[in-house]
């Protein structure tokens, strides 16, 4: 495979640098940051310098490739407007590119926040009408709809929760289970699939090669369940201490995101933790059914939440993270 990606120095797409590499593939990753594509760098993998909206980088790292994965997007921002200049628009842009350069495949990682919720015990197939409660959820599903009015060979992949090595977002949890007492939002019975990064990468890189994957969108995770208050005991026995849990209503939990994004916008920032954030972490559930997944492709993920939590804090403890 000649292979582009985007996003190859954030968390995901590292992860998938790192298979496609292993498995010999030719790999060009689009990178704004030189200082943070070193590693990636050291590999051997071609690089080009640029972003979203630049069409000259986007061209050369287009050339001569014949698949690409666009896994860079925007999970904080300021504004809707924002999400969708970054998610939808910016997925036009790579999409305008590899057509023009040829390319045969192209895999968008999406996420399950484009479908939407799903009900308790029934996790989402792929077939459902999407119904996403957030502003960044509508941004990746707008982004689905310009890959799939594309004219191009293309799948989708939405993943739910994706942890591992290198991943900043979940280590959060693991910093709060180590002092022994985690909050969780609402009751603590929200339902959630998780997927493991090399996992993921692998099952990206299982949907490109497959031609029976084409035109399908998919959920990539590791088949088990599990609620938010186990996620938290699980991060604590991995560290080797037994979490209390505090639960927090809806109602305060509300409370508490408005105050932190009203924060981080009076500083300046962006933060996934806002109002609008509140209408993910307090659905029933996010669970997604990676069967069709597996029947197409023969991918399947190597790391149920006990393996993947325990390898991603030993990984953590082995690089100071923890």
């Amino acid at each position: 495979m000649k292979a582009m990606l985007t996003g190859g120095t954030g968390f995901v797409g590292s992860h998938l640098v790192d298979v496609l590499h292993g498995g010999g593939h030719d790999v060009t990753a689009l990178i704004r940051s030189p200082a943070k594509a070193a590693r990636i760098v050291e590999m051997g993998v071609r690089t080009v310098r640029g972003d979203l909206d630049d069409p000259a980088a986007l061209a050369a790292a287009c050339d001569g490739r014949d698949t690409v994965f666009h896994v860079a997007g925007l999970v904080a921002a300021r504004s809707e407007e924002e999400f969708l200049r970054v998610n939808r628009d910016g997925t036009r842009n790579v999409v305008a590119a590899a057509s023009r350069a040829g390319v045969s495949r192209f895999v968008l990682v999406s996420s399950m926040a484009a479908a939407g919720p799903a009900r308790p015990g029934r996790p989402l197939s792929g077939d459902e009408a999407p119904s996403p409660v957030t502003a960044y959820g509508r941004s990746k599903l707008a982004a689905e709809g310009v890959v799939r009015g594309s004219g191009s060979e293309w799948t989708i992949v939405r993943p739910p929760m994706v942890y591992g090595p290198r991943d900043t977002e979940v280590l959060r949890v693991f910093k709060i289970a180590r002092s022994g007492i985690v909050p969780v939002f609402g009751s603590g019975r929200q339902e959630l699939s998780a997927v493991y990064a090399t996992d993921l990468a692998e099952a990206l890189v299982a949907a490109a090669v497959e031609p029976v994957a084409a035109g399908k969108t998919y959920y990539a995770c590791h088949p088990e369940t599990f609620t938010s208050e186990e996620f938290a005991r699980k991060a604590g026995r991995a560290l080797g201490r037994d979490v209390r849990i505090v639960s927090l209503p809806a109602g305060l939990a509300r409370g508490l995101l408005a105050v932190t994004g009203g924060l981080a916008r009076l500083a300046g920032r962006t933060t996934v933790l806002d109002r609008d954030k509140a209408n993910e972490l307090l659905a029933a559930a996010w669970t997604g059914d990676p069967a069709p997944l597996t029947r197409e492709t023969g991918w399947r993920a190597a790391h149920d939440i006990d393996s993947g939590v325990e390898a991603t804090v030993a990984w953590c403890r082995a690089n100071g993270w923890l």
